[in-house]
């Protein structure tokens, strides 16, 4: 009994520093000083994401090519910045997903996420992440600084966790890591919350 809780000890350590290397490779490729330009490619599917980055609002532009009905040009204003993006298919089902995340402007640098599901491989359908804000139990301490990353099938967002009394620049209460899974909803597509891990 002893070894299986070292056992799941040692893993969730090894997971926590693939995370650290993950983030830390996205925000490396973000710093791109004259905006952003990034053509990903996944199971016959183009996606190109273009975001300017100059200012506190910006238009993202999301090019598809290879998809069966509709390629039609994605344009979305966006508050903040894009500072990074990733092509999956978090639910297996042989289609792409495309999720680019942004921060906003301000000491806060509030995180949110716009992506969208190729739907059967035809055309592209947004998928909804609900808003923190609404989850009182995770949202506790939450003060911006968000991170994005996919990590094997799960959405995985992380931010610092302030106490009461903490300046913007000193977060102490630690790290909150939620995990989000790829979901087929009433209307779209939504990443449903399945973990949520403090350390």
């Amino acid at each position: 009994m002893s070894s299986d809780k070292h056992r799941v000890s040692k893993l969730t350590v090894i997971s926590l520093s693939t995370l650290a290397m993950l983030f830390s490779q996205l925000a490396g490729a973000a710093k791109v000083a004259d905006g952003f330009d990034q053509l990903f490619e996944l199971q016959g599917i183009s996606l190109r994401v273009i975001c300017p980055n100059q200012g506190s609002i910006n238009q993202l532009e999301i090019i598809p090519a290879g998809l069966e009905a509709d390629n039609t040009v994605i344009k979305r204003e966006i508050d903040g910045t894009l500072t990074g993006a990733e092509v999956a298919d978090l639910n297996g089902d042989g289609s792409p997903e495309i999720y680019t995340y942004i921060n906003s402007a301000g000491s806060g640098s509030y995180g949110t996420l716009v992506a969208y599901a190729a739907n059967d491989k035809k055309s592209l359908s947004e998928i909804y992440l609900p808003p923190l804000v609404d989850d009182k139990e995770n949202s506790r301490g939450y003060m911006g600084h968000d991170e994005f990353a996919v990590v094997e099938s799960y959405l995985v967002r992380r931010f610092p966790v302030y106490l009461k009394g903490d300046i913007n620049a000193n977060p102490t209460g630690g790290t909150r890591q939620l995990q989000y899974k790829l979901k087929q909803g009433e209307a779209s597509w939504v990443l449903e919350l399945k973990k949520s891990i403090s350390y």
